[in-house]
């Protein structure tokens, strides 16, 4: 692990004097659940800040929202395998490969570095049979995190950017969530992990360059960053978003693709984006408005009516948060007013 590597993470992962244990393959490929995380041996150190070799961090372009969540996300590939390029899609991870991604608060959103605790990690692991998702909780002093199949749900307060009390019931997902959102056609697949999201011009390079990834495209596609406007126009960044926190569910293959909704980064601007499309089926969940996207008027669409509620039969996306995305929001309202 490089100081290069630990940067691109955004979190200042602690270096250890004693060596870092041993990835069990044996485990990862097996038919167990192990109950602790520290028996894979992927990471190590308080809150698993120190990942073991071949245990790279990575970062994406714009992730998932999860209530204001930080999250530290690492992969690893066995040795001798390499990651396989797609130019769509997610990536090819070979059987054998773990991808771990922990969810983490600072005390103060203001001061991201300081005081963080991590509440879980999540493991998806890829055995012959197909892939597995495993939610681990740490204790309060951040030694061990134990599996917790069934779900769980955790009090947390932190103080918000605008300086305010924020306090939630935090929610680990169980294994059949975990599945409901990583879900194609009945198997668990991965979300994030696609080129587009992870091309940040540095990254997929240095894997490359390392021997992880098979080969890169010297035009690998890019998605914008949601939050940061020199990474693309309104619109861009607005796609960008609704790729990452709902088309995993909305896309033709996706558990709510019989919404005719389609939120895909690759669906073109028409009905099935959600512009003067009517709901498939009357009820709440419409906030009696006619259309999920009413152009040029986002107080009149569903989309944004959904965004902005926490009623559990409202709110979208329906697992993973339980705030408001207040930025995520305004870009797409943002957008859709800008869509005459």
């Amino acid at each position: 692990m490089t100081r290069a590597w630990a940067a691109l993470c955004g979190w200042a992962i602690m270096v250890s004097a004693a060596p870092a244990p041993a990835v069990s393959d044996r485990l990862i490929l097996g038919d167990t659940l192990p109950p602790k995380l520290s028996d894979f041996g992927l990471l190590s150190g308080q809150w698993g800040r120190v990942p073991s070799d071949r245990v790279t961090p990575y970062t994406l372009n714009t992730p998932l929202f999860s209530d204001y969540a930080e999250k530290f996300r690492f992969f690893y590939v066995p040795k001798g395998k390499k990651i396989g390029w797609r130019d769509d899609g997610v990536l090819d991870f070979p059987v054998g490969s773990v991808l771990v991604k922990s969810f983490a608060y600072p005390a103060d959103l203001r001061k991201p570095n300081d005081d963080v605790k991590v509440l879980e990690t999540r493991l998806l692991v890829h055995r012959a049979a197909g892939w597995i998702a495993l939610p681990y909780v740490w204790d309060a002093e951040g030694k061990e995190a134990t599996l917790k199949r069934a779900g769980t749900r955790l009090p947390l307060t932190w103080t918000h950017l605008d300086g305010s009390k924020r306090e939630i019931s935090y929610a680990v997902p169980n294994a059949n969530q975990c599945k409901g959102c990583h879900d194609k056609a009945g198997a668990v697949t991965l979300i994030g992990p696609k080129a587009r999201n992870l091309n940040d011009g540095v990254q997929l390079q240095a894997w490359a360059e390392a021997g992880l990834l098979d080969r890169l495209p010297a035009s690998a596609p890019r998605l914008p960053n949601w939050s940061d406007p020199k990474t693309g126009d309104v619109n861009a960044r607005a796609r960008a978003y609704l790729d990452v926190n709902c088309a995993h569910c909305h896309n033709r293959d996706g558990p709510a693709n019989t919404s005719g909704l389609l939120l895909n980064w690759e669906q073109p601007v028409g009905p099935n984006l959600g512009f003067g499309k009517r709901p498939t089926a009357a009820g709440r969940g419409s906030g009696e408005f006619n259309f999920t996207i009413a152009a040029g008027q986002p107080e009149q669409s569903i989309l944004i009516f959904r965004m902005k509620s926490l009623d559990p039969g409202i709110a979208m996306p329906e697992l993973g948060r339980a705030t408001v995305h207040n930025e995520g929001v305004a870009l797409v309202s943002q957008w859709i007013a800008q869509s005459r």
